[in-house]
């Protein structure tokens, strides 16, 4: 049977576009370890609405979700950029993985850390975070109060594109360590914390001289930035909030969160934000 020339080329057209459509689009790989699934530290539920919520943007996202670091040795194979959402410290998911970690960043993958997600033990994971975040939680630096954030304005960014300010009460640490002079770091989510987050004694987490003295002065505090790495090679974005899984019903938080990591693929962030249904999480604990 002869089959017409043209639809040789329509078919050659076709399978250029699909080629072309499958590689344009952007790989996020999403981290959790296995924290809790319910009102508080819902890690693996936090990572799948969020994942959820970019395949379904029509932005060209694929996502890959993991409990645990990836045994898969191509888990991170074209990734674009990994979210880790876990327990942090010594038991942080990068912490038993330095050398992939610091692999992934001289890459130029994108990193977006999720509230405990941010806390690395000072040394070389804290440099790391810092050459692929901007900023990272400190112990006897930084402070993990709970308390309502009064978010007054937000600066002009793709990553605040479709967002208002907003009213959250979480367990927002601050006082991070950023980069010298703030190198590269835009901050995106700005509050002064009230007085009574300095109540707690001295600890790695709870309070320290340095703190209190940023407290006295006034100083404004930065629970979410922006990261610009100065080679060129990647973005980063770290947030201190999503304590509680039912922040994810605050349509402002979600679009912004959503609006970063597509930011920190490389995606242009529509003007209204990256869509997503509203309350994705409806009911969920409190």
């Amino acid at each position: 049977m002869k089959h017409p020339l043209h639809l040789f080329v329509i078919l050659a057209i076709f399978g250029s576009l699909t080629s072309t459509t499958f590689a344009d689009k952007k790989r996020v790989v999403f981290l959790a370890d296995g924290g809790k699934s319910g009102s508080t530290h819902a890690h693996i539920g936090g990572n799948a609405l969020l994942a959820k919520a970019l395949e379904e943007s029509g932005l060209g996202f694929e996502t890959a979700e993991y409990t645990g670091w990836p045994k898969d040795p191509e888990a991170f194979e074209g990734a674009d950029c990994i979210v880790i959402f876990c327990n942090g410290g010594g038991g942080h998911l990068v912490m038993k993985n330095l050398d992939q970690f610091e692999k992934l960043i001289k890459r130029g993958v994108g990193l977006v850390c999720l509230h405990y997600g941010v806390e690395v033990p000072k040394g070389r994971a804290g440099d790391l975070m810092l050459k692929g975040m901007g900023g990272y939680f400190e112990t006897h630096w930084s402070v993990n109060p709970h308390w309502q954030a009064v978010i007054e304005k937000l600066p002009k960014h793709p990553i605040t594109r479709g967002c208002k300010p907003f009213v959250q009460k979480d367990e927002w640490y601050f006082h991070m360590r950023f980069q010298k002079d703030m190198k590269g770091v835009i901050p995106i989510l700005s509050a002064h914390p009230p007085q009574e987050t300095m109540k707690r004694g001295d600890g790695p987490h709870s309070n320290n001289p340095h703190v209190r003295k940023a407290m006295a002065a006034g100083e404004i505090q930065h629970i979410g930035w922006a990261y610009e790495r100065p080679d060129g090679k990647g973005r980063g974005f770290g947030t201190t909030g999503a304590h509680y899984h039912a922040t994810w019903d605050e349509d402002n938080w979600r679009t912004l969160i959503l609006n970063a990591i597509s930011w920190t693929s490389g995606v242009e962030v529509p003007e209204k934000g990256v869509p997503s249904k509203p309350n994705p999480v409806k009911g969920a604990a409190k």
